[in-house]
């Protein structure tokens, strides 16, 4: 498992890299390779990605993922799957033995493309190991020519930073974007949507690679929510589905069916409700936002809702009967369900926090609906009903 989450983060890292040097390109997860980067609609780059729980495990002449990983290759070389040119890494946080085949062909000026085809010949003409037996028949069915092409092309990158400490590098890649105190929820949110990207390709028909477009556009739609000036919204909060039960007995859902609001009504309430409040405690969680900032948004809110429902209650007076007050409540309530233009941040602009926040003050009885909201939700708390 952890070998597949690498996988991904690997990918993404190269990604976030490749963004800076190259205009356009495509990565696919699970298809030509464990990851491959494409050019022009042709595979340019195909990585063999290897994780090892065990940092100190060694990449020898006879490592198996040294040799499945060339089978791969020698497959595609040899079938036309990509041109010749085609560059192949193998990416694992093993070691590579000093003066092993995998050591000559590292990106350093020890790199001895020679030395390391002689040993990948010497190998598969006399190791015994039957796990690889495959590969070996597949390298020596290649003439010298090719071996030389193709041993040409491999790149080993070997200690590579493991699973955990691909976050640091991500860290360093993504140092310039935001602050350096907002790093961790750039992170985050990025790899959230690169996991669900991943997920929506491997599901596809189609199979539709993911374009380097979508990364640059994901990496600058979170640079903005980052903004002082902004915040951001979770996708999984606006799509989310709720437990109607676990709302049933909440003062602000009472409020609600005491102004006789129709059930779906209630449970888009219910939705928004559990939306903010969530919103909101991540950002408190993250440091992107401080108590005292709710507080000020709140009093606002509040103070927005005073203006209206006074000016209800001067429309109501005293002694209207209870379906009028009912009505005019239901007034009110429209302007809560349509609120768009309080935001808790200028740019910060997705109706359902404040909505939902409304929600929240509404819960505490600190604003409400029905004229006599406060007299009647108090008894009923007294009353140990809510």
């Amino acid at each position: 498992m952890l070998g597949y989450l690498f996988q991904c983060r690997v990918a993404l890292l190269d990604a976030i890299r490749r963004i800076k040097e190259q205009e356009s390109f495509r990565v696919t997860i699970e298809t030509l390779d464990d990851v491959a980067f494409e050019t022009d609609g042709s595979p340019t780059e195909l990585l063999q990605v290897k994780h090892k729980i065990r940092r100190e495990g060694r990449l020898s002449n006879a490592s198996a993922d040294l040799w499945k990983s060339i089978r791969v290759w020698v497959d595609g070389f040899t079938t036309c799957k990509w041109s010749r040119d085609t560059a192949y890494y193998l990416i694992t946080t093993a070691r590579a033995e000093r003066g092993s085949i995998a050591s000559c062909l590292r990106a350093d000026l020890q790199r001895d493309v020679e030395q390391a085809r002689r040993g990948l010949d010497e190998v598969a003409r006399t190791s015994s190991n039957r796990d690889n037996e495959s590969a070996y028949t597949a390298y020596r069915s290649l003439s010298q020519a090719d071996r030389r092409l193709l041993v040409e092309q491999i790149t080993v990158l070997d200690g590579f930073s493991d699973i955990v400490s691909v976050d640091r590098d991500l860290r360093r890649e993504l140092a310039l974007v935001v602050k350096r105190e907002l790093i961790e929820s750039l992170i985050t949110r990025l790899e959230g949507w690169w996991f669900g990207r991943i997920i929506v390709y491997l599901q596809g028909t189609k199979g539709e690679p993911i374009q380097s477009e979508e990364i640059d556009a994901q990496l600058e739609r979170l640079r903005r929510q980052l903004r002082e000036d902004n915040l951001p919204i979770d996708q999984d909060l606006r799509d989310l589905e709720i437990d109607e039960a676990a709302f049933n007995f909440h003062p602000f859902v009472e409020q609600l069916r005491l102004i006789d609001l129709i059930n779906k009504r209630i449970i888009t309430a219910m939705r928004q409700y559990y939306g903010a409040s969530s919103q909101r405690s991540r950002w408190l969680r993250e440091g992107l936002i401080l108590v005292g900032d709710l507080a000020v948004f709140d009093k606002h809110l509040r103070e927005e809702w005073e203006i209206r429902f006074d000016e209800m209650m001067q429309r109501v007076g005293t002694g209207t009967a209870e379906l009028e007050m009912r009505m005019a409540a239901r007034d009110l309530y429209k302007w809560a369900e349509q609120e768009d233009s309080l935001f808790i941040r200028p740019e910060c602009r997705e109706p359902f926090v404040s909505r939902g926040s409304l929600q929240i003050l509404s819960d505490r009885l600190l604003i409400g609906w029905h004229p006599e909201f406060q007299q009647r939700l108090e008894c009923l708390i007294e009353e140990g009903t809510l």
